[in-house]
């Protein structure tokens, strides 16, 4: 019979028992990895990472006790040097992105064949990302799209987030001046100067990042600015 060096620890996380006991009979006849533990459970399985500090946890991802998804983030939580290679019986383009951005450093598919599996292994016990040829493509397809789609949210969100910055003292001039008000009239309304008014407009286009009166005007109105102001203040009523 064969020696193998062991050069690597392994650690197996799968509901399913018989894929479960197969994939540890297959590890330890076929490969050089030594298999320090092997669950059913998601919760043992955290344990058993704890106390053995595996260099690769082999994860499925659909587990009823705790999906593999939150096991992802419980494991990073551990701050243990342990890479997961997440299992699963679909090529879930959603649910492969998800892994890979909670920290899984791999992907397979429970049909791959043994010899796959055992490179996927190799591949991040080595530092290395693994993913198999039949799944990239999906995967950057979704990566490209998800990435865009967040992209504008965010940049969305970091337009809305200027209006924030605005002082209540700015917010009243900016409200004024979307009611089509002058400066003097912004000033006679607010017993303020009309120097003052300026002042506070011109912080109101720094801060929202325009030019003019017009512009600023247009960025309130395309953002609901008025909306967003009469809510706060509805909230104060309530509030009080």
């Amino acid at each position: 019979m064969r020696q193998f060096k062991k050069h690597a620890r392994v650690l197996l996380i799968d509901d399913n028992y018989d894929h479960l006991k197969g994939v540890k009979e297959l590890l330890e006849i076929e490969s050089t990895y030594d298999v320090v533990g092997a669950t059913t459970s998601a919760n043992v399985g955290l344990n058993l990472i704890k106390r053995q500090k595996p260099d690769v946890v082999l994860l499925d991802m659909n587990m009823p006790e705790k999906d593999g998804l939150q096991t992802i983030q419980e494991i990073e939580k551990l701050d243990i040097d342990v890479k997961v290679l997440a299992l699963s019986a679909y090529d879930d383009a959603d649910l492969i992105f998800r892994a890979m951005k909670l920290g899984a450093k791999g992907y397979v598919l429970k049909t791959m064949a043994s010899g796959q599996l055992i490179c996927a292994i190799d591949e991040v016990s080595n530092g290395k990302i693994y993913m198999p040829s039949t799944l990239t493509a999906r995967f950057f397809d979704y990566f490209q799209k998800t990435f865009k789609e967040e992209k504008i949210a965010n940049e969305q969100a970091g337009e809305t987030n200027l209006l924030s910055d605005l002082t209540q003292r700015e917010e009243e001039v900016l409200d004024l001046l979307t009611q089509g008000i002058t400066y003097k009239g912004v000033a006679r309304q607010l017993f303020i100067s009309e120097t003052t008014v300026k002042t506070h407009v011109n912080n109101i286009f720094q801060k929202l990042q325009v030019n003019d009166r017009t512009q600023a005007v247009l960025y309130a109105i395309n953002h609901n600015f008025n909306g967003m102001r009469q809510a706060r203040m509805n909230n104060k009523v309530v509030l009080a």
